[in-house]
């Protein structure tokens, strides 16, 4: 596996991006010392970020008087039921 130095890995980071997605992993060193291995990534790696819409789709059923429960209850509360 090849080392590349942590200033060669800056000036050459597009061309070393590439060659890591073509999948040739390499080492960058710091001093001679290597510091991290980069890899590229797989499907298991990338995992979609869930959305916040529509998540709970099919879990929860609206009533059809949704608008207007405990309409009778409130005006009680305030004193305003007929």
């Amino acid at each position: 596996m090849q080392s590349i130095n942590i200033h060669e890995a800056k000036t050459h980071l597009s061309r070393l991006v590439e060659q890591a997605a073509r999948g040739e992993s390499f080492v960058i060193a710091k001093a001679g010392k290597p510091m991290v291995k980069v890899v590229p990534l797989t499907e298991a790696d990338v995992v979609p970020k869930p959305s916040p819409f529509g998540f709970m789709k099919g879990e929860i059923e609206v009533p059809d008087d949704f608008d207007t429960m405990g309409a009778q209850e409130i005006l009680e509360m305030f004193g305003l039921a007929e």
